[in-house]
Order: structure tokens, then C-alpha cells, then sequence
């Protein structure tokens, strides 16, 4: 190995690193803002609602960057950053179970009857629970062990985030009933990142397709 290869690969080594520390920073951050406003009573008249409100919103951008990453890569040709899908896509997961268990546990108090009544009465939230149920099989499916063991099966697995998060930014728009801007903006996201999804598989890998195109 020459001196310029293995100065190459020590940086490829220590910006995953930072990349890593980033996300597990980014990740851990609202959880420790949350509480800390839970903490010092910052949260309003209805902390409860808040939480609900906030984990809602962090699981749902944390899903909507996990999905960008292959665009990213795609354009960029920056293939590291595909290493950081898996963490961020967990911490969607994190933060929109814990988004259902307050709902479940602090807002409903475990009334199950009221809950399941909830679920299959109220449109938004059996679509945001259909989202969480959807996201629970790709979680347990995330390690390289369950990758090997489903082959080619664990990428059509997988493409079911996409529609778990078009439900998720579906329930975020449902229920905000007057500023809708937020709202609007994650569903054109998730329609821009179904669309470059689409012409991709048509077109081949899109790392090729730009790659055509310069020539």
C-alpha cells in the first residue's frame, strides 16, 4: 500500500467517524431538548400534547433524510454517506415509537379499548399507526445478518419506507389544522424523492445515468 492510498483511506476512515458522531449528535439531540424542556416546565399548557407533537415531527424528518440519502449519493457520487441510512433511519424509528407510546401511554393512559376505537375510527391515526407498523419489520431487519439472510427480498422489504413516510407526512398533514406549510413541504419532498426513485430504476443505477450524460 502506498503512503497516498493510505493517506486516502485514513480520510475516508476519519470523515465516517465525524459522520457517525454527527448522527448519533443530531439523533440524540431533541430527545435531551424535549426533556429538558419537560424538566424546566417550557413545554406549555399541555405538555403531553407537545411531546406528542414534537416526537412526531422529529421521527418524520429524520424518515424524510433517511430517504434523501440515495439521491444524495446518487448525485454526488459520494458513496460513504449511503453509511449513515441505516442509523438514521433508526432514529426515525426511535423517535416515532416513542411518538406512540406517549399517545398510547401518557395521552390515553393505556386504554386499549379507547385506542383501538381510535385507530380504526379516527382517518389520521390509523394511517400513522399503519406507518409505525409498517417501520417495526425494517427496523428488526436492518443488521447485516437479517441483509444476508433475505438477499434480494431485503431490498423490496425495505422500499416499504417509502410508503410508511408518505403515510407519516399524510397523518402530519391530517391533523395540522391551520399552518399548513410544513405540511406541503414534506409531501412535495416525498413526491420529488418517489420520482427520482422511479426514473432510477428505469433509467438503471443513477450513479451510471449521470455518468452517461457527462459523456
Amino acid at each position: 500500500m502506498t503512503d497516498s492510498t493510505f493517506g486516502l483511506q485514513s480520510k475516508k476512515r476519519l470523515r465516517l467517524i465525524f459522520l457517525r458522531f454527527f448522527i448519533w449528535f443530531a439523533g440524540m439531540t431533541p430527545a435531551v431538548w424535549l426533556v429538558w424542556r419537560l424538566l424546566t416546565d417550557q413545554l406549555g399548557a399541555n405538555p403531553i400534547e407537545e411531546v406528542l407533537h414534537r416526537l412526531g415531527d422529529v421521527s418524520l424528518v429524520f424518515l424524510l433524510v433517511t430517504l434523501s440519502i440515495t439521491p444524495l449519493r446518487g448525485i454526488t457520487g459520494w458513496n460513504e454517506v449511503i453509511k449513515i441510512r441505516r442509523p438514521l433511519g433508526l432514529f426515525g424509528f426511535f423517535y416515532l415509537t416513542m411518538h406512540f407510546l406517549t399517545y398510547a401511554v401518557l395521552d390515553q393512559t393505556l386504554d386499549f379499548e379507547f385506542i383501538i376505537e381510535d385507530v380504526l375510527e379516527r382517518p389520521y391515526i390509523t394511517i400513522g399507526f399503519t406507518a409505525w407498523v409498517l417501520l417495526i419489520p425494517l427496523a428488526v431487519t436492518s443488521t447485516k445478518g437479517w441483509i444476508r439472510r433475505l438477499g434480494k427480498r431485503w431490498k423490496n422489504l425495505h422500499r416499504l419506507a417509502y410508503l410508511a413516510t408518505t403515510l407519516g407526512v399524510a397523518h402530519f398533514y391530517w391533523q395540522v389544522k391551520a399552518d399548513t406549510y410544513w405540511p406541503t413541504l414534506a409531501a412535495l419532498l416525498i413526491v420529488g424523492l418517489m420520482v427520482y426513485r422511479i426514473r432510477g430504476n428505469r433509467s438503471g443505477s443513477w450513479p451510471q445515468v449521470l455518468q452517461s450524460r457527462k459523456h
